[in-house]
């Protein structure tokens, strides 16, 4: 069955290397915005009885939500034989249960937006919670991790660091200590973990924060779904440094970087942040950032769901 793979605007970038990944071009699409800010999308090419892969991270504004609406209106009224949402980064995902009254339950509420416009499958990266693959009652929904990659990348640049017996590997929360322990052992087979517990008053702000585990004199990697303010990342780091670490990194899949986080992230004690390219990268960073492409392993994703081979394989 032939595809054709999209960019819808959002993360072009990363669209390229997966294309390039793939052997092909993308495909040709017409993406504008009218005068008062509504979209347009067209094809401008065949799409019938084509598999067709749209790529589009959905962070702010929602904008990115609405063409990738659209797109998978337009597709399936082209008569597509498969559509697959390929959405990097899941915007609305940190929404995911009722914290409160009278309240949406958001990530639920986009799910079923993709299944009602005529989506045959989602493809997504490191989900703020894996539960959300539930909210899809008719269409399938495939998981890729940026584990695999960021330890290929990390394994290169910590190299001497890893010959250290002194390393550790922090959760910046207790929710994030099974990826933390994922992470721990594949870097170091004696790695140490740590865990910071915090307590939240307001989204994106931090009352207390207190560090289980020892990190003095050691070299200690934050790792996390996300990066947004950088403020718990940034007080994570200043607890680390006060406990007597040595270095701080961080790893994050989902650069956000709202607000100040640039001017955070440089007046911290962290040395760099790894990101990835499941947003546009093409934005000015501080200079403590490193991006790391995840566009390969979406590109082997997307060749596998193609032969109908098994997607875990990509998970180490």
């Amino acid at each position: 069955m032939e595809h054709r793979i999209f960019s819808l605007g959002s993360n072009d970038g990363l669209a390229k290397k997966i294309a390039e990944r793939l052997g092909t071009a993308l495909g040709q699409i017409k993406c504008e915005t009218f005068s008062d800010g509504e979209q347009r999308i067209q094809f401008l090419e065949n799409l019938r009885g084509k598999n067709v892969f749209l790529i589009q991270s959905t962070n702010p504004p929602a904008d990115n939500w609405a063409r990738l609406f659209l797109a998978i209106d337009a597709a399936r009224g082209a008569s597509a034989h498969e559509i697959t949402a390929v959405i990097p980064y899941f915007g609305y995902g940190r929404q995911d249960r009722k914290d409160k009254p009278r309240v949406p339950i958001s990530a639920r509420v986009f799910a079923r937006f993709l299944e009602s416009v005529g989506a045959d499958r989602v493809l997504t990266m490191d989900l703020h919670n894996d539960a959300i693959g539930g909210f899809f009652r008719n269409i399938n929904v495939d998981y890729l991790y940026a584990r695999p990659v960021f330890i290929s990348h990390l394994r290169e640049s910590f190299k001497d660091k890893l010959d250290d017996d002194n390393f550790v590997v922090v959760s910046p929360d207790a929710g994030g200590v099974v990826r933390a322990q994922s992470y721990a052992k594949r870097l170091q087979r004696d790695a140490d973990l740590a865990i910071i517990h915090k307590e939240r008053e307001i989204p994106n702000q931090i009352a207390r924060m207190k560090l289980i585990g020892d990190v003095k004199g050691k070299i200690a990697l934050i790792v996390d779904d996300m990066a947004d303010t950088c403020g718990t990342l940034a007080r994570a780091g200043q607890l680390l440094e006060e406990s007597g670490a040595r270095e701080v990194y961080a790893a994050t899949t989902h650069s956000v970087l709202s607000g100040n986080a640039k001017e955070t992230l440089d007046a911290s004690p962290i040395s760099k942040l790894f990101i990835t390219d499941t947003i546009s990268a093409d934005r000015a960073f501080s200079k403590k950032v490193e991006v790391v492409s995840v566009g390969e392993i979406f590109g082997d994703a997307i060749k596998r769901i193609e032969t109908g081979e098994s997607l875990s394989a990509l998970f180490d």
